[in-house]
């Protein structure tokens, strides 16, 4: 078969067509968040653009650079390929911005979805530190006592209690941390300290609201211990805390929180405590950027300094 002159230098011309840079980083975003709604807010555009850019981008390079799934748009071969130098082109670009402005080259946007207690007392000052050294990251902070979300729409990075059951995405250990018994002096002095723990069912009990509650290991029902004879159950830990504080009961709360705070009373504390363990959870696409990677080593340096809170 004999293929003329110009239909050679056509596929030629086609063959080689550069993808525009715009449309790969657009990819290198949803790679990251998962959710073209979600790349559309980061990126201030609307789902449509996203679309079309993602289309056009496809059309550029001849074939799908993404595939849906249960858990987001995950990327194709070709798409792991075109990321691959949407990164190159991200840290080129860094590069000259840092070289231009004789700036910090850490900056860009961090959403991270985090667990509410453990969100304030260790991510939120680690974060401070992280953004004050460097003033150019803004940062989204998004606090839910919850399961880890196997699509992680929209967030760079997830902290996450209990077990660490994902898809499409790496786990890294933080630390473990311990639940213990807690009561306040005044209801101590009112009820009494009970002796054992199946006395517990003749006190009142603090606790999460256990019909919302989606890590059931943070519940008092997971706990084995016997049922309360009243309780008072929050969706809020913070709200836990106030409530064992004022003297509705013994709380089931996590030592980094109350370890030295002299106004939470330990309770049988040689008979019960759970362990549980902390976990980062990020895509791999996501691990890769200098900002997700400078928070998590700054999580981890906090809670490094702080032994203490820890310890079993």
């Amino acid at each position: 078969m004999c293929i003329d002159a110009q239909t050679r230098k056509d596929r030629f011309v086609s063959s080689h067509r550069l993808p525009s840079p715009n449309d790969l980083l657009v990819l290198l975003t949803v790679a990251r968040l998962g959710r073209f709604n979600a790349v559309a807010e980061a990126l201030d555009t609307t789902h449509t653009t996203i679309s079309r850019r993602i289309l056009s981008l496809d059309q550029e390079l001849g074939g799908r650079t993404l595939e849906r799934s249960p858990h987001g748009w995950e990327l194709t071969e070709l798409g792991r390929h075109a990321v691959n130098a949407a990164e190159a082109i991200e840290d080129q670009l860094g590069a000259l911005t840092t070289a231009i402005s004789h700036t910090d080259p850490l900056s860009g946007l961090l959403r991270i979805s985090t667990i509410d207690g453990f969100g304030a007392e260790i991510v939120t000052p680690a974060l401070v530190k992280l953004q004050r050294d460097h003033p150019r990251i803004n940062i989204e902070m998004f606090s839910a006592t919850r399961k880890v979300s196997q699509n992680r729409s929209g967030v760079d990075l997830e902290i996450v209690a209990g077990r660490n059951d994902v898809n499409n995405a790496q786990a890294m250990f933080l630390t473990n941390y311990f639940l213990r018994l807690y009561a306040s002096h005044e209801y101590l002095l009112r009820r009494g300290v009970p002796p054992s723990l199946d006395d517990i069912q003749s006190h009142s009990f603090v606790s999460y609201v256990e019909s919302a509650l989606l890590v059931t290991d943070l519940g008092h029902r997971s706990s084995q211990l016997p049922e309360p004879a009243t309780s008072f159950q929050s969706t809020s830990l913070f709200a836990q805390l106030e409530a064992v504080q004022a003297g509705a009961g013994i709380g089931l709360l996590p030592n980094f929180l109350v370890h030295d705070r002299p106004e939470f009373v330990p309770v049988l504390r040689d008979d019960f405590q759970r362990q549980l363990p902390i976990w980062a959870v990020v895509r791999s696409e996501s691990l890769r950027s200098p900002v997700v990677r400078a928070a998590i080593d700054a999580i981890t340096l906090e809670i490094a300094n702080r032994p203490a809170a820890f310890i079993g």
